[in-house]
């Protein structure tokens, strides 16, 4: 048998350069390269390695967490055909990218992630950085990584990745598994050479599959369809991720069943479409919160059916409701007591359209979903149209916003009361336009995300829009977008501190404490002084990019003008009124309160609660009738 002799970071690059993937013909490279930070537990060995590859692009980020959250943005915007690999030093370098790597495996995006590990061979220990254990000496910070990776593996012995990295790549390429791996990589054993058979270094082609839904369910499925007198379809990020938009809108065309869409699902079908209404849950429009409430069957398909989602198992309130879980992971198409389809989107799609051929909902609820939906253009038109302040409301600069950006454009954003906001208002035009990271809505996320999107297609406009506090949590991969040349327009909300959890704050009956960045009041002992006087503007000129700071909305709109013309990274700075918010429509999210309080406010909000918590509910399994 052929061999090379070639240490065991070589043959991990060597590997990596030579896996592709391929989806319904189309075939491309699985890793777009390596980011991350040389520290002294990978800058030899895997770092060398990186050297003598040229033709395996090294990026060089700000922040490991940064890092893996520019690679969770490259993925999801490739739609998670193409990956990066994050590495980093270990010890801080390291756990500095667990909440990057449990971003992406909550949102189910693949990231490889190379971790610098403690000496293998021990006799040095205890090394630089190294955290040690009385209990044990097989044990480091990596494995910190575990609960957060849907693979996980540490390298010993350099032949230990002619079994690990097919698994890393079944994990990566899984449309059901995918997420955050991890491999922990001994300093020590990154150097070690070993005889590694040629053919792991050939090129190997993934298939993503697309599985079928079993015919028994489908026929179940269908008849359960028509049987509905008030279906809804819930579209989830899955439909995304299995390029599914046109099958659905055809599915949802030929029987006039209407959709809300999640977070991760905006985008599914063209705001405009007539079965469309637009975000749900609680964060969602009333039309489909009305819908989702009197239904009495759910298609879930691609969804997780988080708590936004269901509303905390308020939103279905139906007695008879009934659930179809279309989904290729079994956690998912099984919720709510849903009849599993485990099948692609839309394979499955294309399997039920047919089965309902002739099946229409009936007219009158036609009629309501043109009402509902006409009537939320209008409320929608209302929030861009208002003319508040200054400061600015946040619906009117987004609506500034939506006018500047192109169909072709993206909006990236993550964390704060701009999710909720964009949920409700932004009309996306295409599925791939509306960027967002709701599943651990990760502050800090956005512009490193942004970068990661501009990547994927540096053809595109990507707007980044993000809060104030997010910005100051991880801003600094501005610098990386300006030393690569990727341009990003940055707008930054400045509300004067966390604005979501304010509103959230008040609404609990506790005024807001702790949410404002104010100067300590020496009367009060207290954070209630002043509004702490941070220039963002100066911040990322620091950076190297361009800054522009609005007041007016005519300032909004001449600055988003500017943006557009602009080749380097842009931030626009705009002040906003922190208690001029998007209220929330047929919805309701569970948040307990204190059961015991001697604040009169903190009493009246639990006595809502209590009489808000009773509609939870609990689903019990759909079992199909004798003439299903």
């Amino acid at each position: 048998m052929h061999t090379r002799y070639i240490t065991m970071g070589q043959a991990l690059v060597a590997f990596l350069k030579n896996q592709y993937v391929e989806r319904d013909g189309h075939e491309n490279r699985f890793f777009a390269g390596a980011i991350g930070i040389f520290g002294h537990g990978i800058i030899a060995g895997v770092g060398q390695a990186l050297q003598e590859s040229p033709d395996f692009p090294y990026y060089l980020c700000r922040n490991e967490q940064g890092g893996v959250h520019i690679a969770t943005g490259y993925a999801k915007a490739r739609i998670r055909k193409s990956a990066f690999v994050c590495l980093s030093s270990i010890g801080p370098g390291a756990t500095n990218m667990i909440t990057g790597a449990a971003t992406a495996t909550v949102n189910r995006i693949p990231v490889l992630l190379l971790a610098g590990d403690i000496f293998a061979r021990r006799n040095v220990a205890p090394v630089l950085q190294q955290l040690e254990s009385e209990h044990s000496q097989d044990i480091s910070v990596n494995d910190a990584f575990k609960p957060v990776s849907r693979y996980w593996d540490r390298i010993y012995r350099p032949e230990q990745l002619i079994t690990s990295l097919p698994e890393v790549m079944r994990v990566l390429t899984s449309p059901a598994q995918t997420g955050a791996v991890t491999l922990a990589l001994p300093q020590d054993v990154q150097a070690e050479a070993a005889h590694f058979p040629a053919e792991m270094f050939e090129k190997r082609i993934w298939h993503i599959a697309r599985p079928e839904p079993e015919t028994v369910l489908l026929t179940k499925a269908a008849n359960w369809i028509r049987k509905a007198k008030r279906p809804i379809i819930i579209a989830g990020g899955g439909v995304l991720f299995s390029e599914a938009s046109e099958a659905l809108a055809k599915f949802c065309s030929a029987t006039g069943i209407p959709m809300g869409e999640t977070q991760a699902g905006k985008g599914s079908l063209p705001f405009d479409h007539p079965q469309n209404l637009g975000a749900i849950g609680v964060t969602g429009t009333p039309g489909a919160n009305i819908a989702a409430r009197e239904a009495d069957l759910v298609i879930a398909i691609g969804t997780r059916l988080a708590d936004f989602t269901t509303a905390s198992k308020t939103a279905f309130q139906n007695p008879n409701v009934r659930f179809i879980g279309i989904n290729v992971a079994e956690i998912d198409a099984f919720k709510q007591a849903a009849l599993p389809l485990l099948a692609d989107a839309r394979a499955a799609l294309e399997r039920l359209t047919p089965e309902l051929s002739g099946f229409h909902i009936e007219t009158s609820y036609a009629s309501a979903i043109a009402n509902w939906k006409a009537g939320w253009e209008a409320e929608t038109d209302r929030i861009y149209a208002l003319r508040h302040g200054p400061p600015l409301s946040q619906g009117e600069v987004v609506g500034a916003i939506s006018k500047a950006v192109g169909p072709e454009d993206v909006i990236v954003c993550a964390a704060g009361s701009l999710p909720g906001d964009l949920h409700k208002l932004w009309r996306t035009q295409r599925p791939s336009g509306y960027h967002m990271e709701y599943g651990y809505s990760c502050m800090g996320y956005e512009i490193a995300a942004g970068l990661g999107v501009k990547m994927a297609d540096p053809a595109r406009e990507v707007f980044v829009l993000v809060g104030d506090a997010s910005f100051l949590m991880l801003s600094s991969e501005i610098v990386t977008s300006i030393q690569e040349g990727y341009k990003l327009s940055i707008v930054v909300f400045d509300n004067h501190g966390f604005g979501s959890i304010g509103n959230l704050s008040k609404s609990v009956g506790s005024h807001g404490f702790g949410t404002y960045y104010r100067y300590r009041n020496p009367r009060t002992g207290q954070l209630d002084g002043d509004n702490l006087p941070v220039d963002f503007t100066k911040l990322a000129e620091g950076y190297g990019a361009r800054a522009i700071r609005a007041t007016t909305l005519q300032d909004v709109e001449n600055a988003l003008k500017t943006m557009k013309a602009e080749s380097r990274t842009t931030v626009l700075v705009v002040e906003v009124d922190k208690d001029m918010s998007v209220g929330g429509y047929e919805s309701w999210w569970d948040v307990p309160i204190s059961q015991v309080s001697q604040s009169k406010s903190i009493q009246e909000a639990r006595a809502k609660y209590e009489a808000a918590v009773v509609k939870e509910r609990h689903y019990e399994v759909s079992i199909p009738d004798s003439k299903d």
